[in-house]
């Protein structure tokens, strides 16, 4: 396992960095677009409940290579050219956001009705309660399912190597193939995999037992 490390470290080292990279950014936009479609889901207009309803059953329901593949094969046909990196982070950042999104709505509507009417009495606009008052508390409540969905986000990272997003599981793919050691090659990616998700689920429980207090 040691050789297959050492004679293909530049290898490993892109798809570590492109799977850094992808999580990275998916994660980011995956968490603003889930806020703002939670957000939307809870909101007074109808218009805005519906428009964030079939975003939500639209991504959350369809899975995650098929969204991919989409974006992969036939956006570039009709809009714009993507690559493989590109568009499987496109598509992973929109099949979390519609999870997030879930677990926020949770989230919000846990807090008590009361805190609410309770902003709106001190003079506070529906948007400033929801930003000062309820999401705080919200975002307090939902840190352990959005800990794991970020370590399932940088899992299901894994989705560019069917794009040749040249990350872990791409290169895995290709070392495998030219060394003809599939176990020692899987197992090393998994230990890739394992330096990724470990600290950021050590990093989760953390935020929990501090928020918990």
């Amino acid at each position: 396992m040691w050789q297959i490390i050492t004679n293909n470290w530049s290898a490993f080292l892109m798809g570590f960095w492109n799977t850094i990279l992808c999580s990275i950014i998916a994660l980011f936009f995956s968490l603003i677009l889930g806020v703002i479609f939670a957000l939307l889901e809870v909101a007074p207009p109808k218009f805005g409940r519906v428009i964030a309803r079939i975003y939500v059953e639209i991504f959350r329901n369809i899975p995650l290579l098929v969204i991919v593949m989409i974006f992969y094969l036939i956006v570039p046909r009709f809009i714009v050219k993507l690559s493989g990196f590109q568009a499987g982070t496109i598509g992973l950042t929109l099949y979390t956001s519609a999870f997030i999104a879930e677990t926020v709505k949770s989230g919000i509507n846990s807090i008590g009705e009361g805190q609410m009417e309770g902003a709106r009495s001190n003079g506070m606009t529906y948007i400033q309660a929801m930003r000062y008052v309820i999401l705080p508390q919200a975002m307090k409540i939902v840190i352990p399912p959005l800990g794991n969905q970020f370590v399932n986000l940088i899992k299901n990272s894994s989705v560019l190597a069917f794009v040749a997003g040249f990350d872990l599981m791409y290169q895995a793919q290709i070392i495998a193939f030219a060394t003809l050691k599939t176990i020692d090659t899987y197992v090393v990616v998994g230990l890739f995999y394992l330096i990724l998700t470990m600290p950021l689920s050590y990093y989760m429980r953390y935020l929990e037992k501090k928020f918990a207090n």
